[in-house]
């Protein structure tokens, strides 16, 4: 395995082929995301450990959601199991993916927990736990700076375990090795990322543009706020169908390309 270095543009290519792909096979890809969402939703309603239940489920799920990907681009029809492969690959990654969802669950629970020392844990408490959101709690300085303050040490979090699911399961490697690669194909390619990111806010900013748009014509414009709810989920399982080939471009294998080994 080797890490590939490409240019900028290549962002604008990851997020072309997360929409061509998706528009190819639509209700798997839109249904496989909706049982990904409810699957996390359920984990959460565990008592007392549903929240890291649920963290600790994102990289395995966000797995199944990439092998989809991969059947799409060989013109197969993903099936609902295909959201459970990294259960199905074996003691040893089953292992190390479970290992690698207590660290994400751990990283992202400890990230709150330096929020909570700037507003007292209201943002973390609101985004873990869920309530009602008020305008006065928004616009309070603590609650923005812990929210700015989430946001910024996400990003580094979010770069270790970018790849690392797609790494322990592919290429079999340990969790720790796989953050490591993970942040360091992220790093290099940084470039490609940045406009990776940039494309998909533009992507939602113009949905959101064209929704209104409609909806002024139509003489409606609360429709927008309505019909945005679908267009956005919509967006996001695009966003997701996309991640897989972020991965592919970022590594090459010595033996055979990830995409041609079994999910």
């Amino acid at each position: 395995m080797k890490l590939k270095i490409v240019p900028a543009r290549t962002g604008l290519t990851w997020v072309k082929l997360g929409i061509v792909t998706f528009i190819k096979q639509p209700l798997a890809m839109a249904g496989l995301f909706f049982m990904f969402m409810a699957l996390l939703s359920i984990a959460t309603l565990v008592p007392f450990i549903g929240a890291a239940l649920a963290l600790a489920l994102l990289p395995a799920a966000t797995l199944g959601l990439m092998a989809a990907t991969q059947e799409a681009v060989k013109g197969k029809f993903p099936m609902p199991s295909i959201l459970i492969s990294a259960f199905r690959a074996g003691q040893q990654r089953l292992r190390a993916m479970l290992v690698l969802g207590a660290l994400y669950a751990a990283g992202f629970l400890a990230l709150m927990g330096v929020s909570a020392l700037v507003d007292g844990g209201q943002f973390a408490g609101l985004y873990l736990m869920g309530g009602r959101i008020t305008e006065e709690l928004v616009l309070q300085d603590g609650f923005q700076a812990a929210m700015w303050l989430a946001m910024a040490l996400y990003l580094p979090l979010s770069l270790l375990f970018w790849h690392a699911p797609a790494l322990v399961h592919w290429q079999g490697m340990s969790p720790v090795k796989s953050l490591f690669f993970s942040f360091m194909a992220c790093y290099k390619n940084f470039a490609a990322f940045a406009v990776y990111g940039l494309a998909w806010a533009g992507v939602f900013a113009m949905a959101a543009i064209l929704v209104s748009l409609i909806a002024t014509l139509l003489g409606n414009p609360m429709m927008a706020t309505v019909a945005m709810f679908p267009v956005a989920l919509v967006i996001v399982a695009m966003f997701f169908t996309s991640i897989y080939f972020t991965f592919q471009d970022s590594f090459s294998a010595t033996d055979e390309a990830p995409a041609d080994e079994a999910a």
